[in-house]
Protein backbone atom coordinates (compact mmCIF):
# COMPACT_ATOMS: atom_id res chain seq x y z
CA UNK A 1 0.00 0.00 0.00
CA UNK A 2 1.52 3.38 -1.11
CA UNK A 3 0.15 5.14 1.85
CA UNK A 4 1.98 2.59 4.42
CA UNK A 5 4.99 2.97 2.58
CA UNK A 6 4.71 7.33 2.33
CA UNK A 7 4.05 7.40 6.06
CA UNK A 8 7.44 5.21 6.83
CA UNK A 9 9.14 7.27 4.54
CA UNK A 10 7.82 10.80 6.56
CA UNK A 11 8.60 8.73 10.00
CA UNK A 12 12.79 8.47 8.80
CA UNK A 13 14.36 11.71 10.10
CA UNK A 14 11.07 12.32 12.59
CA UNK A 15 11.54 9.39 14.62
CA UNK A 16 12.12 5.47 14.09
CA UNK A 17 8.60 3.97 14.31
CA UNK A 18 7.94 0.66 14.88
CA UNK A 19 6.21 -1.22 11.62
CA UNK A 20 3.38 -1.87 14.22
CA UNK A 21 2.74 1.54 15.22
CA UNK A 22 2.85 2.21 11.47
CA UNK A 23 -0.06 -0.22 10.51
CA UNK A 24 -1.77 0.76 13.21
CA UNK A 25 -1.78 4.22 12.01
CA UNK A 26 -3.26 3.03 8.60
CA UNK A 27 -5.73 1.49 10.14
CA UNK A 28 -7.21 4.69 11.50
CA UNK A 29 -7.16 5.72 8.17
CA UNK A 30 -8.89 3.27 6.81
CA UNK A 31 -11.40 3.48 9.78
CA UNK A 32 -11.69 7.32 9.04
CA UNK A 33 -12.24 6.53 5.03
CA UNK A 34 -14.73 4.01 4.85
CA UNK A 35 -16.46 5.48 8.02
CA UNK A 36 -16.73 2.05 9.79
CA UNK A 37 -19.11 2.44 12.87
CA UNK A 38 -19.06 0.36 15.89
CA UNK A 39 -19.85 -2.76 14.95
CA UNK A 40 -18.55 -2.78 11.80
CA UNK A 41 -15.79 -5.55 11.39
CA UNK A 42 -12.07 -4.60 9.59
CA UNK A 43 -10.63 -7.09 7.09
CA UNK A 44 -9.68 -10.60 8.71
CA UNK A 45 -6.20 -10.84 9.62
CA UNK A 46 -4.47 -12.30 6.16
CA UNK A 47 -6.26 -9.99 4.17
CA UNK A 48 -4.13 -7.07 6.33
CA UNK A 49 -1.15 -9.03 5.98
CA UNK A 50 -1.13 -8.62 2.01
CA UNK A 51 -2.71 -5.05 2.39
CA UNK A 52 0.49 -4.10 4.71
CA UNK A 53 3.12 -6.45 3.55
CA UNK A 54 4.01 -7.41 7.10
CA UNK A 55 4.17 -10.59 9.39
CA UNK A 56 1.27 -12.08 11.26
CA UNK A 57 2.54 -10.98 14.37
CA UNK A 58 3.00 -7.34 13.23
CA UNK A 59 -0.55 -7.36 12.77
CA UNK A 60 -1.43 -8.78 15.79
CA UNK A 61 0.27 -5.78 17.60
CA UNK A 62 -1.51 -3.26 15.92
CA UNK A 63 -4.68 -4.86 16.20
CA UNK A 64 -3.79 -4.95 20.15
CA UNK A 65 -2.59 -1.55 20.35
CA UNK A 66 -6.50 -0.10 18.82
CA UNK A 67 -7.37 -2.58 21.53
CA UNK A 68 -5.94 -1.05 24.27
CA UNK A 69 -6.96 2.53 22.70
CA UNK A 70 -10.52 1.30 23.04
CA UNK A 71 -10.85 1.75 19.16
CA UNK A 72 -11.96 -1.85 18.68
CA UNK A 73 -12.30 -5.98 20.23
CA UNK A 74 -10.39 -8.58 18.68
CA UNK A 75 -12.47 -12.04 19.65
CA UNK A 76 -10.80 -15.68 18.14
CA UNK A 77 -12.28 -18.04 16.39
CA UNK A 78 -13.78 -18.42 12.76
CA UNK A 79 -16.03 -15.87 12.42
CA UNK A 80 -13.79 -13.78 14.87
CA UNK A 81 -11.79 -11.04 14.04
CA UNK A 82 -11.73 -6.71 14.66
CA UNK A 83 -14.61 -5.36 15.44
CA UNK A 84 -14.74 -1.10 15.30
CA UNK A 85 -16.30 -0.21 19.02
CA UNK A 86 -17.30 3.05 20.62
CA UNK A 87 -14.78 3.76 22.95
CA UNK A 88 -16.22 3.71 26.74
CA UNK A 89 -16.19 6.24 28.52
CA UNK A 90 -13.69 4.37 31.64
CA UNK A 91 -11.11 4.56 28.76
CA UNK A 92 -11.54 8.00 27.99
CA UNK A 93 -11.44 9.33 32.01
CA UNK A 94 -8.22 6.78 32.53
CA UNK A 95 -6.18 8.77 30.26
CA UNK A 96 -8.07 12.43 31.34
CA UNK A 97 -6.80 11.61 34.94
CA UNK A 98 -3.15 10.47 33.96
CA UNK A 99 -3.19 14.01 32.38
CA UNK A 100 -4.67 15.36 35.63
CA UNK A 101 -2.40 13.61 37.89
CA UNK A 102 0.36 16.16 37.21
CA UNK A 103 -1.96 19.58 37.08
CA UNK A 104 -2.92 21.02 40.49
CA UNK A 105 -6.94 20.11 40.63
CA UNK A 106 -8.80 21.16 43.23
CA UNK A 107 -12.21 20.18 44.29
CA UNK A 108 -13.11 24.41 43.93
CA UNK A 109 -11.75 23.30 39.94
CA UNK A 110 -14.15 20.25 39.47
CA UNK A 111 -16.84 22.26 41.10
CA UNK A 112 -16.68 25.72 39.33
CA UNK A 113 -17.32 23.36 35.87
CA UNK A 114 -19.95 22.17 37.34
CA UNK A 115 -21.83 24.73 38.16
CA UNK A 116 -21.73 25.77 34.79
CA UNK A 117 -22.68 22.42 33.16
CA UNK A 118 -25.32 21.18 34.87
CA UNK A 119 -27.63 23.71 34.99
CA UNK A 120 -27.44 23.58 31.06
CA UNK A 121 -27.51 19.54 30.82
CA UNK A 122 -30.51 19.10 32.81
CA UNK A 123 -32.54 21.57 30.88
CA UNK A 124 -31.56 20.20 27.67
CA UNK A 125 -32.48 16.46 28.89
CA UNK A 126 -36.24 17.57 29.17
CA UNK A 127 -37.73 17.51 25.93
CA UNK A 128 -36.24 13.89 25.70
CA UNK A 129 -36.68 12.15 28.91
CA UNK A 130 -38.74 9.32 28.93
CA UNK A 131 -41.43 7.50 31.79
CA UNK A 132 -38.68 4.58 31.92
CA UNK A 133 -35.67 7.83 32.24
CA UNK A 134 -38.76 9.35 35.10
CA UNK A 135 -39.16 6.18 36.92
CA UNK A 136 -35.25 5.65 37.25
CA UNK A 137 -34.56 9.31 38.49
CA UNK A 138 -37.44 8.43 41.07
CA UNK A 139 -35.91 5.27 41.99
CA UNK A 140 -32.33 6.68 42.58
CA UNK A 141 -33.96 9.50 45.05
CA UNK A 142 -35.49 6.87 46.78
CA UNK A 143 -32.67 4.75 47.58
CA UNK A 144 -31.19 7.84 49.18
CA UNK A 145 -34.20 9.19 51.45
CA UNK A 146 -33.85 8.40 55.11
CA UNK A 147 -37.40 7.97 54.71
CA UNK A 148 -38.01 5.43 52.01
CA UNK A 149 -37.86 1.65 53.33
CA UNK A 150 -35.92 1.08 49.77
CA UNK A 151 -32.75 2.82 51.33
CA UNK A 152 -32.69 0.99 54.70
CA UNK A 153 -29.44 -0.96 55.14
CA UNK A 154 -28.18 1.43 52.14
CA UNK A 155 -24.38 2.48 52.84
CA UNK A 156 -23.73 6.12 53.49
CA UNK A 157 -21.55 5.86 50.16
CA UNK A 158 -23.50 3.57 47.80
CA UNK A 159 -26.17 6.46 48.58
CA UNK A 160 -23.45 8.85 46.95
CA UNK A 161 -23.15 6.59 44.22
CA UNK A 162 -27.24 6.76 43.36
CA UNK A 163 -26.51 10.67 43.72
CA UNK A 164 -24.11 10.70 40.73
CA UNK A 165 -26.95 7.91 38.81
CA UNK A 166 -29.50 10.38 39.10
CA UNK A 167 -27.11 13.05 37.23
CA UNK A 168 -25.70 10.57 34.75
CA UNK A 169 -29.35 9.49 33.74
CA UNK A 170 -30.28 13.04 32.80
CA UNK A 171 -27.13 13.22 30.78
CA UNK A 172 -27.94 10.02 28.98
CA UNK A 173 -30.69 12.07 27.63
CA UNK A 174 -29.52 15.00 26.93
CA UNK A 175 -28.73 14.90 23.02
CA UNK A 176 -25.94 17.18 22.85
CA UNK A 177 -22.84 14.39 23.18
CA UNK A 178 -20.02 17.57 24.02
CA UNK A 179 -21.84 18.36 26.96
CA UNK A 180 -22.84 14.72 27.70
CA UNK A 181 -19.66 13.63 27.70
CA UNK A 182 -17.50 16.59 29.74
CA UNK A 183 -20.77 15.67 32.60
CA UNK A 184 -20.56 12.05 32.71
CA UNK A 185 -16.27 12.84 32.96
CA UNK A 186 -16.65 14.90 35.98
CA UNK A 187 -19.32 12.77 37.54
CA UNK A 188 -17.20 9.79 37.36
CA UNK A 189 -13.99 11.71 38.58
CA UNK A 190 -16.02 12.67 41.87
CA UNK A 191 -16.78 8.80 42.27
CA UNK A 192 -13.33 7.73 42.06
CA UNK A 193 -11.27 10.41 43.10
CA UNK A 194 -13.47 12.43 45.62
CA UNK A 195 -12.22 11.81 49.11
CA UNK A 196 -14.07 13.52 52.51
CA UNK A 197 -11.70 13.52 55.57
CA UNK A 198 -11.72 11.05 58.19
CA UNK A 199 -13.04 14.10 60.40
CA UNK A 200 -16.12 14.61 58.82
CA UNK A 201 -18.96 13.64 61.39
CA UNK A 202 -21.38 10.87 59.83
CA UNK A 203 -23.95 13.67 60.73
CA UNK A 204 -22.68 15.50 58.03
CA UNK A 205 -23.08 13.18 55.10
CA UNK A 206 -26.74 13.00 56.29
CA UNK A 207 -27.53 16.21 56.22
CA UNK A 208 -26.22 16.60 52.48
CA UNK A 209 -27.89 13.41 51.53
CA UNK A 210 -31.30 14.91 52.82
CA UNK A 211 -30.73 17.86 50.85
CA UNK A 212 -29.97 15.93 47.55
CA UNK A 213 -33.51 14.32 47.92
CA UNK A 214 -34.76 17.30 48.48
CA UNK A 215 -33.32 18.98 45.09
CA UNK A 216 -33.87 15.66 42.90
CA UNK A 217 -37.51 15.24 44.16
CA UNK A 218 -38.07 19.00 43.08
CA UNK A 219 -36.16 19.23 39.79
CA UNK A 220 -38.23 15.39 39.01
CA UNK A 221 -41.16 17.33 39.51
CA UNK A 222 -40.05 20.26 37.20
CA UNK A 223 -39.20 17.79 34.81
CA UNK A 224 -42.35 15.78 34.41
CA UNK A 225 -44.13 19.19 33.80
CA UNK A 226 -41.80 19.68 30.70
CA UNK A 227 -40.69 23.01 32.59
CA UNK A 228 -36.97 23.22 31.11
CA UNK A 229 -36.25 26.92 32.51
CA UNK A 230 -37.01 25.98 36.40
CA UNK A 231 -35.24 22.84 36.15
CA UNK A 232 -32.06 24.99 34.80
CA UNK A 233 -32.86 26.87 37.71
CA UNK A 234 -33.41 24.63 40.07
CA UNK A 235 -29.97 22.75 39.22
CA UNK A 236 -27.67 25.64 39.24
CA UNK A 237 -29.16 26.33 43.01
CA UNK A 238 -28.71 22.64 43.27
CA UNK A 239 -24.91 23.17 42.60
CA UNK A 240 -24.40 26.11 44.23
CA UNK A 241 -25.66 23.93 47.57
CA UNK A 242 -23.18 20.92 46.71
CA UNK A 243 -20.44 23.38 46.58
CA UNK A 244 -20.87 24.17 49.82
CA UNK A 245 -21.19 21.01 51.44
CA UNK A 246 -18.34 19.36 49.71
CA UNK A 247 -16.20 22.62 50.61
CA UNK A 248 -17.78 22.16 54.45
CA UNK A 249 -17.31 18.50 54.08
CA UNK A 250 -13.27 19.24 53.38
CA UNK A 251 -14.23 17.51 50.44
CA UNK A 252 -10.50 17.21 47.92
CA UNK A 253 -9.41 15.15 45.02
CA UNK A 254 -7.01 12.47 45.88
CA UNK A 255 -5.08 12.91 42.83
CA UNK A 256 -3.77 9.35 41.44
CA UNK A 257 -3.50 7.15 38.46
CA UNK A 258 -6.47 5.04 37.86
CA UNK A 259 -5.72 1.06 37.60
CA UNK A 260 -7.32 -0.88 34.21
CA UNK A 261 -8.44 -3.18 37.32
CA UNK A 262 -11.09 -0.23 38.28
CA UNK A 263 -12.41 0.72 34.91
CA UNK A 264 -15.87 -0.28 35.03
CA UNK A 265 -18.12 1.41 33.92
CA UNK A 266 -20.84 2.19 35.93
CA UNK A 267 -24.50 1.98 34.42
CA UNK A 268 -28.10 2.43 35.48
CA UNK A 269 -30.82 -0.02 35.02
CA UNK A 270 -34.62 1.02 33.89
CA UNK A 271 -37.10 0.17 35.66
CA UNK A 272 -37.90 -3.10 33.16
CA UNK A 273 -34.34 -4.10 33.44
CA UNK A 274 -34.30 -4.31 36.72
CA UNK A 275 -37.64 -6.54 36.70
CA UNK A 276 -35.93 -8.54 34.02
CA UNK A 277 -33.01 -8.90 36.22
CA UNK A 278 -34.58 -10.30 39.27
Amino acid sequence: MSMFREAKEGAIGIRKQKRADLVAEELKRLITQRNLKPGDKLPHEIKLQQMFSVSKSTIREALKSLEVQGLISVSTGPSGGATIVEVPLDRTFQLMQNYLFFKDVGIADVYTVRRLLEPELAAGAIPHLTEDDFLALERTIDLCDPASQAAAGTKMLDQRQEDLTFHDILAAANPNPMLRFCCELINEMIRQLVVFGNETPACEHERFGAANVVFHRRIVAAARARDAEAVRSLMSAHMEECTHYVTRMNGRVHGRLVLDSEMTRRTWLKPSETADKA
